[in-house]
């Protein structure tokens, strides 16, 4: 009883729940702006990848093709301190400590690494108490904190986007299942191992709560909360599904919940994101798919030779059409994402009304190492943004810029990020 006890009280801060007018009675609820950020890894094909003219769409954007009045493409955003600036090599790993700070990384592959302070942890630090998770930090590769990685930075500028000091990285996690706890988990890890044990959902320990509510709901709003407890259930039974293939060893090394495909495994991290936006469990997100300089290579769309070799395309047309293939996979897992945030009920609206997602990499073109005219996307209504369109920005703007006017839409204050000299005042 004891136990069912601290699961209740741990249960009772996590599950945020839907907005409901049945209990609101005339009381107008309102919806809390939700952002992301979501980086891509080696640049894109800039041939197909960018629109030709005024509106947002090109061969390289055809998978967002049914959702053109729910995204922008921004133009000329870049970002200077990814260039070397007399370092010397090591774009890529460049390209990943600049994209949420706008600061140039210290070249050192020892303890003394040193950068700046994330947009998303700016965020975080001011408006995260609001929510059971401050911030939610995702990634397919596993974590890396030091280490020699690209030409003599350490690692740990390359496996993490998110920074919570000049010398501290907030790790991303790749496994599901930890992802999941960390989200909806009593809080404590030697309980929630035993309910996994005991095969039980972490709804079976507020149904009761919840079927008492559920007396005081119409129809409508019982329907929303069924629909929401469902989606909550979903994703955990398909990361048990997942477990269930996994050879079992000493917890402490057990690689539970992550799914055999690269795919699969994108599109649950992307769940994680949504489920964690729909429960208000937290409201800032960040999700590396791939450090940048990933070999990664793409055998169910055809593609064998690894990412980063086939971005030093060298104009060659076999290495572009390889390079616009994976363009267009890490496209598609995201037009999927934005579907699911814009089929997702919030309020009288849906998710993607309430947020604000941003999508590109640190390099645009992989063969120059070009940290100008950035591959960005911004999707969703958050704030007020408004999409379906091309904005160009004034040649040399600092991506930063967006991330002050994103952060002023998220209620957070700050004079500068990195090296911001401006609002981003496009974007409204």
């Amino acid at each position: 009883m004891n136990n069912r006890r601290t699961f209740i009280k741990g249960l009772a801060c996590t599950l945020a729940l839907p907005s409901l007018p049945s209990l609101a009675a005339a009381t107008v609820v309102s919806r809390p702006t939700r952002l992301a950020f979501v980086y891509i890894p080696n640049g894109v094909n800039v041939n197909t990848w960018f629109p030709k003219g005024a509106k947002n769409t090109s061969e390289g954007l055809a998978a967002l093709g049914g959702l053109r009045n729910d995204y922008s493409v921004l133009r000329h955003l870049e970002h200077d301190k990814a260039f070397a600036n007399g370092d010397g090599a090591g774009d890529h790993a460049r390209a990943n400590a600049t994209f949420l700070t706008g600061c140039q990384a210290r070249k050192t592959a020892g303890a003394d690494i040193h950068l700046g302070e994330s947009v998303d942890q700016i965020i975080a630090k001011q408006i995260g108490h609001k929510t059971r998770v401050p911030s939610l930090e995702l990634s397919t590769d596993p974590p890396r904190r030091s280490g020699h990685c690209d030409s003599g930075y350490s690692c740990a500028y390359q496996y993490n986007l998110s920074w919570r000091s000049e010398s501290t990285p907030a790790p991303a996690e790749r496994d599901p299942r930890l992802v999941f706890e960390k989200l909806f988990g009593s809080g404590n890890p030697k309980l929630d191992r035993l309910r996994r044990a005991q095969r039980k959902s972490v709804l079976d320990f507020v149904m009761d709560d919840a079927k008492r509510l559920d007396s005081r709901l119409d129809g409508a709003d019982r329907a929303k909360m069924e629909e929401y407890l469902t989606a909550v259930r979903d994703v955990e039974s398909r990361i048990e599904n997942a477990e269930q293939f996994q050879i079992e060893v000493p917890e402490q090394r057990r690689p539970s919940g992550i799914p055999e495909t690269y795919k699969g495994h994108i599109r649950m991290m992307y769940e994680m994101m949504a489920l964690g936006f729909q429960t208000d469990a937290t409201r800032i997100a960040t999700f590396l798919l791939a450090h940048d300089g990933s070999g990664r290579s793409f055998p169910e769309i055809g593609v064998s030779d690894g990412h980063h070799q086939l971005s030093h395309h060298r104009g060659n047309e076999g290495n572009l059409e390889q390079i616009s293939k994976i363009d267009h996979f890490y496209m598609e897992q995201f037009a999927w994402f934005i579907e699911k945030l814009k089929n997702t009920p919030d309020g009288e609206g849906n998710l993607l009304d309430s947020s604000m997602i941003v999508y590109g990499g640190g390099i645009s073109d992989g063969n120059s190492h070009n940290h100008r005219d950035l591959p960005i996307i911004l999707a969703g209504h958050g704030g007020g943004v408004r999409q379906g369109r091309v904005v160009e920005a004034k040649e040399g703007t600092p991506m930063t810029n967006l991330y002050l006017s994103l952060s002023e839409r998220m209620g957070a204050k700050a004079e500068r990020i990195g090296d911001s000299n401006g609002m981003f005042e496009q974007i409204s």
